[in-house]
């Protein structure tokens, strides 16, 4: 078990006993009243067992705390499936990394996404898309299978052509962090231009120099209210607890207030796109 996975079910572990404690119960009488015996209790709240929706459903009615119960089962499953862990999923290569997400791209129909320092997966050429991978092979010492990978990503961007909303959110260093050569990133940043003008996509861009609300963070993608996706150096991190993504959706919509958008916007990209052009 990754240290990820444990420090999550001492998290759903510290909130049971939270509820419990909340309910003037010690572990015993809380066994008893459920007609468990007291080492459940004590497994569950120390993070050693992950608890069923049974358990939490249980808890709750024990605890008189019936209004936790979704977020809690949110989290039980989260510990299973919040980290996906790169290396497991990449021991068949990059490619499948890439295809095993387009299920959920399929099935959203609002896309919010933030990022700090790159362009996004689904906005990206195929040489830009080519040299991110590339680095991140070098970097993991996962099968090299670039093409095969780079087409999967590819696939991901039928999505935003059709009815779905797009809501994107950049930081003026996602257009100017190089990869590839100057040829690849002007390439892009003119792809970057074309993706603005379709009529469900809104582009913004945080100058680097704006006043904030918040602090530049970790990337993430909302998918409509099912799911939140961030990328972290061992794992893509899955969040699907609603009070989570709330807290996700609130970060969303004050980044966007200090965000540039329409001309300012592709002011901030030529700007960029001189610049890669004829540097200096």
């Amino acid at each position: 078990m990754t240290a990820s996975v444990e420090q999550a079910r001492k998290a759903l572990g510290a909130r049971l006993r939270q509820i419990r404690r909340d309910a003037d119960l010690t572990g015993r009488a809380f066994a008893d009243a459920a007609g468990w015996h007291f080492t459940k209790v004590s497994k569950l709240e120390n993070g050693a067992r992950v608890p069923s929706e049974a358990d939490v459903r249980a808890w709750c009615r024990v605890c008189r705390a019936e209004d936790q119960v979704p977020d809690l089962i949110a989290a039980a499953r989260d510990v299973e499936l919040m980290y996906v862990e790169w290396r497991r999923q990449m021991r068949a290569g990059m490619r499948r990394s890439q295809a095993v997400r387009l299920p959920v791209y399929e099935r959203t129909r609002l896309f919010r996404l933030y990022e700090p320092g790159l362009i996004p997966g689904i906005f990206q050429t195929a040489q830009y898309a080519a040299a991110v991978i590339s680095s991140f092979m070098k970097f993991s010492g996962v099968p090299a299978d670039l093409d095969e990978a780079v087409a999967a990503r590819m696939e991901w961007q039928k999505v935003i052509y059709g009815d779905r909303e797009f809501q994107v959110v950049l930081e003026e260093q996602a257009l100017r962090t190089r990869a590839g050569d100057a040829d690849v990133m002007a390439g892009q940043l003119d792809r970057l231009l074309a993706v603005m003008s379709l009529p469900r996509v809104r582009l913004e861009v945080i100058p680097s120099m704006a006043e904030r609300l918040v602090m530049p963070s970790a990337g993430f993608l909302i998918f409509d209210e099912e799911m939140v996706q961030a990328e972290t150096v061992s794992a893509w991190l899955n969040v699907t607890q609603p009070h989570e993504i709330a807290l996700y959706a609130r970060r969303f919509e004050l980044l966007r207030q200090s965000a540039m958008h329409g001309c300012e916007a592709r002011a901030l990209i030529h700007r960029a796109l001189d610049d890669v052009v004829q540097p200096g």
